[in-house]
This record gives structure tokens, sequence and C-alpha cells, in this order.
């Protein structure tokens, strides 16, 4: 026998006996009496015409329930569990589904499993009531399991979006998912949790010969974003077909080298249009490649070709900020200085030094992260140029690839100069742009704004670079 909170002792065995369509087993099968569980935590609980709902976890066992108290007889109460971070949920279902008895004022479900272990599916429950019809949930939350820490809990959060059919993060994003996959990995690598790196050779596997096939199409730029992604993979594995994939995507680039401006990639094979982040890509990728290749020397001296030609290019500013590309005439374009085109060449010099043990390397890098860390702050944070209150589309990644690379060249720097400014970031994005679900929006300030793996990819870039 059981007391809930302002009601009267209740034989819970009968609770919540509508169990799910499809039954979830993991460590225990769904539909398993609450009180069994040793732990009650409450994350989230919303009130409805003075009832309390609320969503109860055991952390432990990676399970939850839901409560209703302060009710009357024929108050509804009951579970949804989401498998995409709360934009779906099995409609209808209404796990444990259940109503208070006669004669009491309280009652609970019975408890279900948060996760699908079994088929990688990465879940969130919510704990809803129903009051002479009128309905009302909490927010959705999941339990500590693979979420013990806020960075973890942000990789969790991520793989919401990792779809289990087509292996890309948001269903079908293309270079957006090699920056999630990339952050995925990163995070294994930093925090220790490895339970995603099955990621890797999903990935890897469903989409190999997807397009133009190794992760290439006529988009140079979505090619440099999986190499490095290939790049990384492979630092994690230690399986060579991933560099192998890296090397075909960096040759695919330099396939398209030519000599419109002088040298340079080219942003798209129908065209000759010359851009930062294409050419920033090549840098970085092609240093990497040479990092991990014994006795190299061809990568290297494209990295060194890349360099030479690009500090030259014109597309660095006087005020030490990387406008989009080259125009026609082949001067600065003057567009919009995008934050990625201010991070992936920090990583890129951070690789080419490695290699090449050329000071100066980072003097470059320091200059140019000098002034972006201050030109693109705002409110203390990091700030998109133009940014809005959505987190779909390419610009919501944009951010996590400049800190990514800002992280890099921190790393290498003695004396860290950026330590204290991705801390901050990170620290304000978590207590200010942070729902109960560990889900980001794309102001690191806080305001306004939607939720989705682009937003959730870049903070996790931040915490990752952070520690």
């Amino acid at each position: 026998m059981t007391t809930l909170s302002g009601g009267a002792a209740l034989d819970l065995s009968a609770a919540g006996s509508a169990a799910a369509a499809t039954a979830v087993c993991n460590k225990f099968c769904d539909a398993r009496d609450p009180g069994l569980s040793g732990q009650d935590r409450q994350p989230v609980t919303v009130t409805l015409q003075s009832r309390s709902i609320t969503l109860h976890f055991d952390d432990t066992d990676a399970m939850g329930w839901a409560s209703i108290t302060k009710g009357a007889a024929g108050d509804e109460v009951w579970l949804d569990r989401s498998m995409d971070g709360g934009r779906t949920w099995a409609s209808g279902s209404k796990l444990g589904d259940t109503s208070v008895p006669a004669g009491n004022t309280g009652w609970r479900t019975l408890m279900y499993n948060v996760d699908d272990w079994n088929t990688q599916g990465v879940g969130a429950l919510r704990a809803c009531g129903q009051v002479a019809g009128s309905i009302a949930c909490t927010g959705w939350a999941r339990t500590t399991w693979n979420a013990g820490d806020r960075r973890t809990a942000a990789a969790t959060a991520l793989m919401m979006s990792f779809d289990r059919t087509t292996k890309l993060f948001g269903g079908n994003g293309w270079w957006t998912s090699a920056n999630a996959l990339t952050a995925i990995i990163d995070n294994a690598r930093v925090s220790g949790m490895g339970s995603y790196k099955y990621t890797i050779a999903d990935t890897h596997n469903k989409n190999i010969n997807a397009q133009g096939g190794n992760f290439t199409n006529e988009y140079l730029d979505d090619t440099g974003w999986w190499g490095l992604a290939w790049v990384d993979a492979y630092d994690m594995t230690g399986d060579s077909r991933y560099l192998a994939t890296a090397r075909a995507d960096a040759d695919h680039m330099y396939a398209n080298w030519n000599s419109t401006c002088g040298g340079g990639v080219r942003w798209n094979t129908n065209g000759n249009y010359k851009n930062a982040i294409t050419n920033e890509l090549f840098l970085s990728l092609t240093s990497a490649l040479h990092n991990r290749i014994a006795g190299d020397t061809s990568y290297l001296n494209k990295a060194k070709d890349e360099w030479a030609w690009f500090q030259k290019s014109g597309m660095i500013n006087g005020d030490h900020m990387i406008n989009d590309g080259l125009a026609d005439s082949c001067a600065n374009n003057g567009q919009t200085a995008w934050t990625y085109n201010q991070g992936v060449v920090l990583g890129g010099l951070t690789e080419l030094y490695r290699a090449t043990g050329d000071a100066g390397l980072l003097d470059s890098a320091r200059t140019l992260a000098n002034a972006s860390t201050v030109r693109l702050q705002s409110a203390g944070v990091l700030r998109e140029p133009g940014e809005g209150d959505s987190c779909t589309g390419d610009g919501p990644t944009f951010k996590g690839a400049y800190v990514r690379g800002l992280g890099k060249l921190n790393n290498q720097l003695s004396d860290h100069p950026y330590a204290s400014t991705l801390s901050s970031w990170a620290n304000s994005a978590y207590t200010k742009d942070r729902n109960t679900l560990d889900q980001y929006g794309p102001h690191w300030a806080g305001g306004n704004g939607s939720s989705d793996y682009g937003c959730q990819a870049s903070v996790l870039d931040l915490l990752n670079a952070a520690g």
C-alpha cells in the first residue's frame, strides 16, 4: 500500500493497466510497478485546475511514471513517450492511462522505459492529465541515463534527431549531419561516454554510396565537412576505411582547384566562385590527413599551397575578419563574415602548425581569433550575424564550427587564451537557453527561439570545447 500526497492509501497494483501498443523491454519491461523503484526524482510538474500532474523518474532503471494529486475521482493521468525529442509521439497510446478511483484524490501510472535500447531509440517522457475535458502535460524530460552532466545530456538530446532509417540527423541533413556527427564523436572523446559511437559505422555504411559516393557531391564545402568528420571517426576508432573516405574527399576537392583568382578550390563544380569556407575546409582536411598518414608529402604540400593562396586572396579584411568570398574581379566581395568562416581556419592553422612546427601559423590564428571573439560577441556570447529565432536550415550549424575551431586553437596554445571565453559562453547557454530535455535554442544569451539539431549540434560543440 502506498499513500500519494493529498490522497488516501491506495492499492496501486492495478493502476495504469493500459499498456503501450508495443512494450519496450530494457533492464525491465514496460508496465512495472513504481513501488519496486528505489528512487523518485520529479523533474517537471504542471498544474491543471488545482491538480498537480508530475513526471517521476527512477534514474537507475531508466524508467518513469506519472502521477496526479490534489484531484478527484475520474481525473485521468498517463505518459507520452517520444523517440524524436518531443516532436512526435504515439498518438492515442497514452502509456499507463488510468483514472483516480472513487474515494481517492490521487493516482499514478505504472512505470515505462524512456529509451528503447534494442532499436537505438533515444527517448523522452512527459506526464499528462485530463480533468473535465481539459488536458495539460508537463515538459518533456528524461532520466540521467546517458545524460549525467551537461555535455552528455546535450549529446543525448542531439541523438534524438538522429534518424534511425536514413542514418542522418534531421532525416536528410547532409553537410549539417557531418557537423552533428563530428560533435557526437568529439563528445565521446572529451566526456568518455561512448554510447553513441555506433553512429559512425551506421552513417558510413548507409550513406557511403549516396550522392557522388564517398560523401562527395557538387558542393566542395559539403565534401570538406564530411572529410573532416571521417578524420574524426578515424581518430576515434582507428578504422582505416574512414581515413580512406577522408582521402577520397580531399582528392575530390583538389580536383576542383583551378587557376581562377590565382588558385583555390571552387565552391561548386558548375562554377568558379572562390569562397572562404571551402578553402578553409581544404586547408583543415589536407593538414589533418598529413598528420595521420606516415610519410605523406602530397597532402602537406597541398595544405601549404592553400594557406599561401588564402592569406593573400583578399578574403581576410582589414579588421582581420573573413568575408564570404571573392567577387568576379577576384576582390573581397564584402559579403557577411559568418561565424564559421572565422572558426574553421583556426582549426586548419592549428593542424598545419602540428605538421610544420611553424609558430607563425599560430600567430596568424591568434590574430584572427582575437578579432572574431570581440567582433562576433554580443550580450556576452557569440552571436551569428543576423541570428534569427529558428534552428532549421544551414545557419544554426555555423556557430558550432566556429567554437570547434576556436577550441582546437585554444588547446594548442600554451596560455589557453580563449578558455574563459568558451566557458562563459557555455555557462550562459546552459543557464539561459535550455529546456527540461536539455535542448538548446539559437541564442546563447537566452530569448525566443525553437530548437532543432542545428542549434543542438552547435551547443554541443561549445560544451565540448569549454569542458
